[in-house]
C-alpha cells in the first residue's frame, strides 16, 4: 500500500497515460484546424495566431455549438462529427437548413453583417468544433488575399445551396429531398474532409432533411435500387453523386 499523501506507481501511471492522451488529442485537433483548406496558403504568422486564438471544444450528442440570438463572436468549424443548423419558431415548428460534416466551417455572414445569430447548431453527435474569434477572422480578412478568395467562393456555394434547398421543398418529394441532402452533405468546397462515404445513421439523416426514420430508411432503399447509394452497417458509400444531385423521385 503506498503511504498516505503519495500516489503509486499505478496512478502515476494513469494520470500521466490521461495527459499524454489529452496532449495527443491537441495536437491532433490542431493540426486538423492548420489543413482546413482556408489555412493552407495563410502565412507563418497568420498561422501561429490562428493555433493561438482559436479554442477547440468538445460538444456532446444534442448540445448546443450556438445559439439563436446569441451574440456572433466567432467563425466556427466542425473537427470532427456532424452539426445540424436549424431554426425552432415560437410555436415550436422546427426548420433545418443544413447538416455540417467534418471539415465544413459556417457563420461567416452573420459575423459579416455583425448581428445576432439567426439560428441554432446542434451536434447530431459527439463533435470537436473549433470556434476562431472574430478578432482573428478579421485580420484574416484583412491581411490574406487568399482567405478572402476561400471566402468569396464559401459565401457563392452556400447562397447556390440555400436557393436549391428552396427549390427542393417546394418541387421535389421525400426520396428526392433525400439524395440531393446527401449530396450537399459530399460537397468538395463547403465540406473538403468529406469523402465518398458518410459515416451517418438513419437517425441523422432523418433530423437533417426533416423526415421520420421509417421514411429515411424507405428513401434510402429506393436509391440503393437505383444504384446510388450503399447501405452499410456504419454509414453510407455514395456511388454516384451526379446522379444523387440529378436525382427526381423515381427516376434516376
Amino acid at each position: 500500500m503506498a503511504p498516505i499523501g503519495t500516489r503509486s506507481t499505478v496512478e502515476d501511471a494513469t494520470v500521466g497515460a490521461r495527459v499524454a492522451k489529452r496532449t495527443a488529442s491537441t495536437i491532433s485537433y490542431n493540426a486538423a484546424l492548420l489543413s482546413a483548406r482556408w489555412a493552407r496558403d495563410l502565412t507563418d504568422e497568420l498561422r501561429r495566431r490562428v493555433s493561438a486564438e482559436t479554442t477547440i471544444h468538445s460538444v456532446a450528442a444534442g448540445g448546443y455549438v450556438c445559439r439563436k440570438g446569441d451574440r456572433v463572436e466567432s467563425w466556427i468549424g466542425v473537427l470532427d462529427g456532424l452539426v445540424k443548423v436549424s431554426s425552432v419558431s415560437p410555436e415550436g415548428k422546427s426548420v433545418s437548413f443544413i447538416g455540417v460534416p467534418s471539415g465544413g466551417w459556417f457563420g461567416e455572414g452573420s459575423l459579416l453583417k455583425d448581428e445576432p445569430r439567426r439560428y441554432d447548431a446542434v451536434a447530431l453527435r459527439s463533435s470537436i468544433v473549433a470556434y476562431m474569434p472574430r478578432n482573428t477572422f478579421m485580420l484574416l480578412l484583412d491581411s490574406s488575399v487568399p482567405f478572402n478568395r476561400f471566402l468569396l467562393i464559401q459565401l457563392n456555394e452556400r447562397l447556390g445551396q440555400f436557393v436549391a434547398m428552396v427549390e427542393y421543398d417546394r418541387l421535389l418529394g421525400p426520396d428526392a429531398r433525400l439524395a440531393k441532402e446527401l449530396a450537399a452533405l459530399c460537397n468538395p468546397l463547403l465540406y473538403p474532409g468529406t469523402g465518398n462515404t458518410l459515416p451517418v445513421s438513419q437517425e441523422e439523416l432523418a433530423n437533417l432533411v426533416g423526415l421520420s426514420r421509417q421514411r429515411v430508411n424507405q428513401g434510402l432503399r429506393q436509391l440503393e435500387r437505383a444504384r446510388l447509394v450503399r447501405v452499410g452497417y456504419r454509414g453510407l458509400t455514395l456511388l454516384d453523386l451526379d446522379g444523387l444531385r440529378r436525382y427526381e423521385d423515381g427516376v434516376r
